[in-house]
C-alpha cells in the first residue's frame, strides 16, 4: 500500500466540525407542508438525497457511502418515502418516532439517543421528532450514487397543492418561487398501486432486530492488535457488519451488506488505537469525549475533535487516534464508518507489530488476532 499524506490544508478540508454544518431548509419537496416546513437537512459526504441543487455540501468526493443528517424542532415530521440504497440513522440525541409502510401504520419505533436503526431498502419510511428542538438524527446512506427516493403518493399530492413539483431527473421546481414546470422532462407521479402491494411488509418484530440499542452493544477487548499496548486499549462493538475487528469470535448485529460497515469506539481517557491505515475511506463520527487524531505518524499533524465533530480518513493515510477528555461515563465514544462490505483488513505500524509480538500476539493469515507462541509452531505450506 503506498503512502497517503495528509497535508494540514486536506486536514482542514476533511474536517467537518459541528459549527461547520450548513443546514437547507427547502431540500425536499414536503417543505411546504405543514408539520413538515421546518425541516433542516445537512449533508456532509455526498449530496445524499437531497432534491435541491443549493444543498450545501461539506465534501463532496465518492466514499462510497453518503452521511448526512436530518434535524427538525419538536413535532415536526420528515414525510414517507421509499430508499433504494441503505438508509441507516444514528441518534444523537432526541426522541424519533420512526413509522414506516405507505401509510406509515405497518409499524413504529421510538428511537432515543445512541440507537443505530438501519431502515430496510424499498420501504416507505417518515419520522416525526418528539423529543428536544436540537435532537438529531445522522445518517449514512449507501453507495456513492444513491438513487434519490420516491416519495408516498399522499405526499406528491400534498406539495403540488403547494407549487411544488419533482421531475424525473431529481429536480425540485418551485412554482410560487417562479420556476418553470419544464416540458422536457417528465414529472414524477405517484407510485402504482400495484407496485405498492408487491413491497415487502415488516413487523415491529422485524424492525427491532434492525436497531442497535446502546444495551444491544456487545464490546470486545480484543478486537485489535494493540490492545494488549499501553495506549491501544479501545475497546470495539460491532454494528452492521464485520468491519475491521479482528477478534475472530466477533459478529456484528447486522450482517446485510450496506456498502458500508459501522462499529462502536470506546476509551478511557490516553487510550485508543494505535497508528495504522486501511485501503478504505473512512469517517470517524465524535459521540461523547474529546479525542485526538493524529495523522501520517506525525504529532504536528494532530486535531482535536469533539462531539458530532467528524473527520474523513483517505484510504492509505496513517492514522491514531486517543481520547484525551471522557464523558461522565468514564469513557469517550465514536463511530467508526469504513466503505464496503467486506472486512476492513488493518496494517499496523511496525512500531505496534513489534510490541505487540513482545507481548506474545500476532495476526494470523486469516486476519485474526493469535498468540505468537501458537503460530511459531503451525508449518509452512510445501
Amino acid at each position: 500500500m503506498s503512502d497517503t499524506i495528509v497535508d494540514q490544508t486536506e486536514i482542514e478540508r476533511r474536517t467537518i466540525r459541528k459549527s461547520d454544518w450548513v443546514a437547507c431548509n427547502s431540500a425536499f419537496i414536503d417543505c411546504r407542508t405543514p408539520g413538515s416546513d421546518k425541516k433542516e437537512n445537512y449533508a456532509f459526504i455526498g449530496g445524499g438525497v437531497s432534491q435541491n441543487a443549493e444543498q450545501f455540501i461539506n465534501l463532496t468526493e465518492e466514499h462510497g457511502f453518503n452521511t448526512g443528517a436530518a434535524g427538525m424542532p419538536n413535532g415536526i415530521s420528515n414525510n414517507l418515502h421509499l430508499h433504494f440504497t441503505a438508509e441507516t440513522f444514528i441518534n444523537l440525541g432526541g426522541e424519533f418516532r420512526l413509522r414506516w409502510g405507505v401509510d406509515g401504520k405497518q409499524g413504529e419505533y421510538v428511537s432515543t439517543d445512541g440507537d443505530i436503526v438501519t431502515v430496510p431498502t424499498w420501504i416507505f419510511r417518515g419520522f416525526t421528532n418528539e423529543g428536544p428542538d436540537e435532537g438529531i438524527l445522522y445518517t449514512v446512506l449507501g453507495r456513492d450514487n444513491t438513487g434519490g427516493i420516491i416519495w408516498g403518493p399522499s405526499v406528491l399530492r400534498e406539495a403540488e397543492g403547494y407549487g411544488l413539483h419533482l421531475t424525473a431527473d431529481n429536480r425540485l421546481i418551485d412554482t410560487v418561487a417562479g420556476d418553470v414546470v419544464p416540458d422536457d422532462v417528465a414529472l414524477i407521479t405517484p407510485m402504482k398501486q400495484h407496485y405498492i402491494d408487491e413491497l415487502t411488509t415488516y413487523t415491529v418484530e422485524d424492525m427491532r432486530k434492525r436497531v442497535i440499542q446502546p444495551g444491544d452493544r456487545v464490546y470486545s477487548d480484543h478486537a485489535l492488535l494493540c490492545n494488549a499496548l499501553p495506549g491501544g486499549g479501545a475497546q470495539l462493538s460491532l454494528a452492521i457488519g464485520y468491519g475491521m475487528s479482528e477478534d475472530r469470535r466477533q459478529v456484528p448485529n447486522v450482517h446485510e451488506p450496506h456498502s458500508f460497515n459501522l462499529a462502536w469506539v470506546r476509551a478511557a481517557e490516553d487510550e485508543g488505537i494505535l497508528r495504522h491505515r486501511h485501503d478504505k475511506p473512512q469517517e470517524l463520527l465524535i459521540k461523547s469525549g474529546r479525542w485526538e487524531l493524529t495523522l501520517n505518524g506525525d504529532p504536528s499533524s494532530t486535531i482535536e475533535l469533539g462531539p458530532s465533530d467528524a473527520f474523513s480518513v483517505p484510504a492509505g493515510a496513517w492514522r491514531a487516534i486517543r481520547c484525551v477528555e471522557a464523558g461522565a461515563s468514564g469513557t469517550g465514544e465514536l463511530l467508526v464508518i469504513n466503505a464496503g462490505d467486506d472486512r476492513v483488513y488493518l496494517e499496523w505500524a511496525p512500531e505496534v507489530v513489534d510490541a505487540a509480538r513482545d507481548a506474545d500476539w500476532m495476526i494470523d493469515p486469516n486476519g485474526y488476532l493469535a498468540p505468537v507462541g501458537v503460530m511459531v509452531t503451525a508449518t509452512e505450506d510445501d
